[in-house]
């Protein structure tokens, strides 16, 4: 463990990220409760009286006597550093949070909350700050379940507080926030068992293991990437040893909706639990592979380390990496040897998932090597098999050229393979590392599935539909809980005499409206490309992408079928994806300036008198620091290759339309009908209930709530459209029950109802060859 300790780059980024969410619920904690903290404070208050004996004892935990018996058995079973630190952390979390609560002042108590003479609550929760930093310091000595058990305790002394009357929920989410702070700050500091992997650590644990190293030397390697070391024994052996600090294979939520948002066909991946099951993992693989014929390093060691990552050593294969060949040594023998490597894995099972010129070596003689199999999955699918041919296309075309890929491709592998790797060959279907290599752009990944298409003599692949099943049931599902949850915050038995009563013509009038939204869509396409499109093809299109795009998350399915139909027009992909991304740029411009627009069109008069902004010294150093972070993002080179460089070329393409009166007329125009209409079909939706509205406050809203709204991942946006919108109506002072329902209504009719015609009109195109 002393060998281990040290700091990690991730202790800063959790920092940093404690350390902003903290000072977004101090913000938050300078106004009033809201009507949901509100709800969940009542909701634990009504907890049987018979379990008060368990919450009073809690917040124990959080006191200095939890301090002191955690440090005391901590000493006590001579972890001396374990209890100095728990002593330390402990009382600095006190003192910081007694301090930031003297800052910040005691929280206004709501008259809803009743609690008799006691008019102000202390703000953060000092108990669950305490049991917060003390889990989270322990956690890396005491291992993974110990952390899982103090955030559960963690969680329980919030509700106990919150259950006694104590603190308000808030105050003990910004408790636990705070805590975890603290305790990270603790290991940046004075460091962590397992954030240190040295050459005396290595050198350690391989005699540990039998081995006799004479030199263990650290290879060069990226911040995120797993550490290398060269090891050399006594008898002349040379091995290359990898240090597994963090999984790369994940299957995990965060995983899932990852692959969501970037790929159409989201295959399951078995889940890996720990590093060190990640490290078996790859042993495991290696050995399948290299027992069917395959060429790869072989395994000789994989082992796990108590207080260090997971360790695995393979031997050395003398060489240099496919990306570090020259390209004039790389005959179409090296490069038909390497097709015949990947042909025998895959008739093994197995999926390489990782398939980029630098997982490939080439040695000494020419021979080319198979490395890394991390992310492999044995007992592959075909179509798993089918996604790894094609991300070797385009890793191999990358550094050989597309034509020598191609043909060498062609004279290994069978042609039916080869088809089906062309439905991959698409920026949907790739993960986002084989895209990342120098030369994988998507002009290459374009051309190189036009010349596969061509040498194979079969068309480009049509559109499938991105939405599957557990798409279709998850989107119902959150539909219903949002159309079940959002009438809670009004009246329920009003919202249905709202609805009988409602104005059928108006109801009719909003439905129109959705469908001439769709109309206006299509119109900005055509002003968005140089070449004519056909109108009502395009027309077709997109009512055809109310069901694609609508039902995906980030709208993945609107930018697939747009694509697709361009390309089939004759197209390349180049200008397809110019064509869709001008197209969804002028859309976000309109939307923005229009924003604008009705803010100060509408004014402050529709605003109620008692909404205010706070304003102070904390909202000006929070200021402060989201602008220092924006400029410090655009600034660096990812920022200025991935946001502003594209920012600046699309801004370019904005104002070069703008030459051309016809196209900016359609571009401007019917980005401009498309947020009219939509909004038109809300205020239709509200016109049916009340009256009592102004027209251009409701255009306001609906801009800048459905804009604000579909930032959230999830298909459609639902759910935080309908919330933002609700919260909208209600600033410009139409009534809770007349928001609930007219929202709910306008998203059924003018959003969700075309998904309908939209699915019929999906599979006509597919039927007649259009997608």
């Amino acid at each position: 463990m002393r060998l281990s300790i040290g700091r990690h780059p991730r202790d800063l980024v959790r920092l940093l990220v404690a350390g902003g969410l903290l000072t977004i619920s101090v913000l938050l904690a300078l106004v009033p409760a809201n009507p949901v903290e509100v709800a969940i404070f009542h909701q634990l208050g009504r907890v049987p009286e018979v379990s008060d004996p368990l919450w009073i004892a809690l917040p124990w935990f959080g006191s200095w006597v939890g301090i002191s018996v955690v440090t005391g058995v901590a000493l006590y079973a001579k972890w001396i550093r374990v209890g100095l630190l728990c002593a330390a952390a402990g009382a600095t979390t006190w003192g910081v949070s007694e301090g930031l609560t003297r800052i910040v002042g005691p929280r206004p108590v709501p008259s809803q909350l009743r609690l008799g003479p006691q008019v102000e609550i202390a703000f953060p929760a000092t108990n669950v700050a305490v049991v917060a930093a003390l889990a989270v310091v322990i956690a890396p000595y005491l291992g993974r379940r110990v952390r899982h058990v103090g955030w559960v305790l963690t969680v329980l002394v919030a509700v106990a507080e919150v259950h006694l009357g104590n603190h308000l929920p808030w105050g003990g989410v910004a408790g636990g926030l705070l805590g975890w702070g603290v305790g990270t700050l603790f290991h940046l500091v004075w460091g962590a068992p397992g954030h240190k992997v040295s050459e005396e650590v290595v050198r350690h644990e391989l005699e540990l293991s039998g081995f006799a190293p004479v030199s263990v030397v650290t290879l060069k390697y990226r911040l995120l990437q797993p550490r290398q070391f060269a090891v050399a024994t006594d008898d002349g052996q040379t091995f290359r040893l990898k240090v597994v600090r963090r999984l790369h294979r994940r299957a995990g939520i965060l995983y899932q909706v990852g692959r969501l948002l970037a790929v159409l066909d989201v295959q399951e991946q078995p889940r890996l639990s720990s590093a060190h099951h990640e490290v078996e993992h790859e042993a495991y693989v290696t050995l399948l592979a290299e027992r069917a014929g395959v060429r790869t390093p072989p395994v000789v060691l994989a082992c796990d380390v108590k207080h260090a990552p997971p360790l695995l050593v393979h031997r050395q294969v003398e060489g240099e990496r496919l990306s570090e060949v020259p390209v004039a040594e790389l005959d179409d023998t090296v490069l038909e040897e390497i097709w015949r490597q990947l042909t025998t894995l895959a008739e093994a099972g197995i999926a390489h998932h990782d398939l980029r010129v630098k997982n490939i070596l080439i040695d000494v003689e020419y021979r080319p090597w198979l490395l890394n199999f991390t992310l492999s999955q044995v007992g592959a699918s075909a179509r798993r098999l089918d996604q790894d041919l094609a991300e070797s296309l385009v890793s191999l075309a990358s550094v050989a050229g597309i034509e020598r890929a191609v043909d060498t491709a062609l004279r290994v592998i069978p042609t039916e393979q080869l088809e089906a790797a062309l439905v991959n060959l698409r920026p949907l279907a790739l993960p986002r590392r084989i895209l990342a290599q120098p030369a994988a752009n998507r002009f290459l990944l374009s051309e190189l599935r036009e010349t596969l298409a061509d040498r194979l003599q079969c068309p480009i692949p049509g559109f499938r539909s991105p939405v599957r099943p557990v798409t279709v049931v998850g989107l119902l599902l959150t539909g219903a809980a949002v159309y079940l949850l959002l009438p809670e915050l009004s009246n329920m038995s009003g919202i249905l005499v709202a609805l009988r009563n409602a104005n059928w013509g108006w109801l009719a009038a909003a439905v129109i409206a959705g469908e001439l939204a769709i109309l206006m869509s299509s119109v900005s396409m055509l002003g968005s490309s140089r070449v004519r499109l056909p109108f009502w093809r395009t027309t077709a299109v997109q009512v055809a992408a109310a069901f694609t795009g609508r039902t995906t998350p980030g709208g993945a399915g609107f930018f697939g079928i747009n694509l697709i139909y361009i390309e089939r027009l004759g197209l390349r992909r180049s200008l397809a994806v110019g064509i869709t991304v001008l197209n969804q740029a002028a859309t976000g411009a309109v939307a923005f300036l229009l924003g604008i627009v009705g803010v100060l069109a509408t004014g402050m008069s529709s605003v109620p008198g008692g909404l205010s902004i706070p304003i102070g010294w904390p909202i000006g150093l929070a200021l402060v620091g989201v602008l220092v972070l924006l400029g410090a993002v655009l600034a660096s080179p990812p920022g200025r290759r991935r946001i502003v460089r594209p920012a600046v070329e699309v801004a370019g393409e904005l104002f070069e339309t703008l030459r051309h009166p016809v196209r900016a007329v359609q571009l401007f125009g019917g980005a401009l009908g498309y947020q009219v209409a939509s909004a038109l079909g809300l205020a239709a939706s509200l016109a049916a209930i009340t009256t009592d509205f102004s027209v251009w406050a409701v255009v306001t809203v609906f801009v800048i709530g459905n804009t604000l709204g579909h930032l959230v991942p999830s298909p459609g946006g639902i759910g935080a459209v309908e919330a933002v919108l609700v919260a909208g109506l209600g600033a410009v002072g139409v009534a809770p029950t007349a928001a609930v329902t007219a929202v709910l209504t306008s998203r059924l009719l003018t959003y969700w109802l075309p998904v309908l015609p939209g699915i019929a009109m999906f599979r006509y195109l597919q039927h007649h060859e259009v997608i």
